[in-house]
């Protein structure tokens, strides 16, 4: 594509022009729900409750995710020249690279020993928020590859006007990479885990897959975390009163501050979304005399469970597997969700049933030589990648006859 500066703050072709947008306010919630993957309901694409319009106004109007703290909103708005609206691409401009999960700060270090300038960059992602889903924005009813191959190539245009270093789509759609690849991106991978729901009825359904010893071994793990008393509340829709949230909202800083130091959320988010999107969230809460004592924050999609945010005020053996990843799979099954994907790292997750999974992200490098030694580098990184995920895979708690069918 041929890209020009159309003198407004677009960049354009012949086709296409890309407008950037300081805030999601500047969409209207009825333009982004005509994005696929946005909304309940939606069939074709399937509902990410965490690139809803609510879900990211959220996070821009209680002030998480602005300029202050280097999130500042920078989203990709793709038109037909005639003013059509076509799609858009969640997006950053950022001061840093805290928050992301897909680490480059190797790349920054080298870069500006070389005497380059790596700040800011563009980040097209949910801020804090390790969940793979749409990014590249299609509204409903156009082409779909051609517009995502025009929102691949305003955003890469759009790093070049800016002057930015680079540009970063993370945890995107295997769909969005292909397109981003076509238009230069360097394609990167990496691993979660994820809980496969192959049609169970019951809990105990999902039990008989695994091999006997990994079977016995999480019922008695599941029987110690709730034996202090502890029993497990689900919490969702008109359940997520103020008071629940000023509960996990502790669980959350206590948490948060030990292992970030400075937690990226804070209390007027939670009520915002408890506010805008309560059936699209499952907070499970774990009680002792009379109290919450612990919890986990997961959204609910189409056909997953997003597991997010944990914390605790007590600490009991075990309360952590089950709120976190034992409690999600209950869930899934109940509600017939496909996946539950409980976030970032975490190899503790296999012998709870949870699977390797590779995730993808794309970059885009401005510097020639920058780029050509982060895609050396992600060569030799995807291949470790997929090796590791061969060797995870063989150490499942499945049934090993199963596997053999």
């Amino acid at each position: 594509m041929d890209q020009g500066d159309d003198g407004d703050g677009q960049t354009a072709n012949a086709e296409y022009s890309i407008r950037v947008a300081a805030g999601i306010g500047a969409f209207t919630c009825a333009e982004w729900d005509g994005l696929g993957g946005t909304t309940r309901g939606d069939t074709e694409n399937g509902y990410n409750p965490l690139v809803s319009f609510a879900f990211l106004s959220a996070l821009e109007d209680s002030g998480c995710a602005v300029r202050r703290t280097g999130w500042q909103g920078h989203h990709l708005r793709l038109e037909t020249t005639q003013g059509k609206f076509l799609g858009a691409v969640p997006c950053y401009l950022k001061s840093h690279s805290q928050g992301e999960y897909v680490f480059d700060h190797g790349w920054s270090d080298a870069f500006e020993r070389a005497g380059g300038r790596y700040y800011p960059k563009l980040q097209c992602a949910v801020p804090f928020t390790p969940v793979t889903g749409p990014r590249l924005l299609v509204h409903k009813g156009e082409d779909n590859w051609a517009v995502k191959a025009g929102l691949a190539a305003g955003l890469k245009a759009v790093t070049e006007k800016l002057g930015m270093s680079s540009a970063h789509v993370t945890f995107a759609q295997r769909k969005d990479v292909a397109a981003l690849e076509a238009a230069g991106f360097l394609h990167r991978t990496d691993q979660q885990f994820h809980f496969f729901n192959e049609g169970f009825s019951t809990y105990d359904d999902f039990l008989a897959t695994l091999a006997s010893r990994k079977r016995k071994a999480m019922k008695k793990e599941r029987r110690e975390a709730l034996a202090h008393g502890i029993s497990i509340d689900w919490l969702t829709g008109k359940d997520l009163t103020e008071r629940a949230w000023d509960d996990f909202f502790a669980f959350y800083m206590d948490t948060g501050s030990r292992k970030w130091g400075r937690p990226y959320l804070n209390r007027e988010f939670f009520s915002m979304i408890g506010e805008r999107m309560a059936d699209d969230i499952l907070l499970v809460m774990a009680r002792r005399n009379g109290r919450h004592i612990a919890g986990a924050i997961n959204f609910i999609g189409s056909d997953a469970l997003y597991g997010r945010n944990w914390g605790c005020i007590e600490d009991h053996p075990f309360l952590h597997f089950e709120v976190c990843y034992h409690q999600a799979i209950d869930f899934a099954i109940d509600r017939k969700l496909k996946v539950v994907e409980a976030g970032a790292q975490g190899e503790h997750k296999l012998a709870r049933g949870y699977r390797p999974v590779t995730m993808h992200s794309a970059h885009y490098i401005a510097h020639p030589g920058l780029r050509n030694a982060v895609a050396d580098y992600l060569n030799r990184e995807r291949r470790e990648v997929e090796r590791m995920g061969d060797y995870l895979e063989g150490h499942t708690p499945f049934r090993k006859d199963l596997a053999d069918d």
